[in-house]
């Protein structure tokens, strides 16, 4: 039986702990305020970050990982051992980190590394390695496992919306003209992640109601949902006691949303991920 190794990157925002546990590779994308570049890290590490965020007119700017960050971590996995690697990353269309990791595929020109655009993110991306987890500990074969991440990624939604119009604004998301109104008239965006892009799906008045269409998009049938926030862990709670009694079979977490994604949504951030 092959010996796996499973990589992500840390948009997955997946637990310190279980990476550990579980022997996760996890690739960091970057971020900088100014001159001052960090690598974003693990759930619980996130707070300062979005207190600058909240207090300074900058914006910081994201950068996938180089392509040396995953040659090093491909030589790594073979040199401890594993037979082949399978990497899900976050979507194409949101960063280039897939491409950084088929360059450094290509340079090592080693067919036993796999490399799935997930064309998710956040949560999402995050159930997609704990599956691909749960069937290597099953004894499925490389090709099973990547055979099931192509076809469930494309059975997963994702909705996002904001407490405030300014960080759209000035990620470059919407004019300072359209944020101003938006803000006077108290709209609020329902963001989308379809076809591995994010895409404003609707406006409505009000927070509440963006919350409504969003839980209201949840099937009756999903078997797993996250509530992302940003510095928002009491409404996700409330938003959790909804689903719990709309969705008493699903498992229901709330998870932090780090810098790459939650700068473009800013403090108060929410939204759900979720799948059957």
């Amino acid at each position: 039986m092959s010996k796996i190794k499973i990589i992500t990157d840390s948009t997955s925002y997946i637990n310190k702990e279980y990476v550990e546990a579980n022997h996760v590779s996890v690739i960091p994308l970057n971020y900088s305020f100014g001159d001052v570049g960090e690598k974003e890290g693990f759930p619980g590490e996130f707070n300062s970050f979005f207190k600058k965020l909240s207090s300074t007119k900058l914006f910081p700017t994201t950068s996938q990982p180089a392509s040396g960050d995953f040659l090093n971590e491909f030589e790594k996995a073979f040199s401890e051992g594993y037979d082949e690697i399978i990497a899900i990353l976050l979507s194409s269309k949101l960063s280039g980190t897939y491409n950084s990791s088929v360059l450094a595929k290509n340079m090592l020109e080693d067919e036993r590394i796999t490399i799935i655009d997930s064309e998710q993110a956040a949560s999402n991306l995050r159930f997609l390695v704990q599956d691909a987890l749960n069937m290597v500990k099953e004894g499925k074969t490389k090709k099973e496992i990547v055979n099931y991440i192509q076809s469930k990624k494309y059975n997963m939604s994702i909705y996002f919306t904001v407490d405030t119009l300014e960080y759209l604004r000035r990620g470059g998301r919407l004019t300072g003209l359209q944020s101003a109104i938006g803000s006077v008239l108290n709209i609020k965006p329902i963001i989308e992640l379809k076809e591995g892009e994010l895409k404003l799906l609707e406006k409505v008045r009000g927070k509440n109601k963006a919350i409504k269409g969003i839980v209201d998009k949840v099937p009756g049938n999903v078997k797993r949902i996250s509530i992302c926030h940003v510095l928002n862990g009491e409404e996700a709670i409330r938003i959790k006691e909804k689903l719990k009694d709309k969705f008493p079979k699903a498992s229901i977490s709330i998870d932090e949303l780090g810098p790459v994604i939650g700068c473009h949504l800013g403090p108060k951030g929410i939204g759900l991920c979720f799948c059957d």
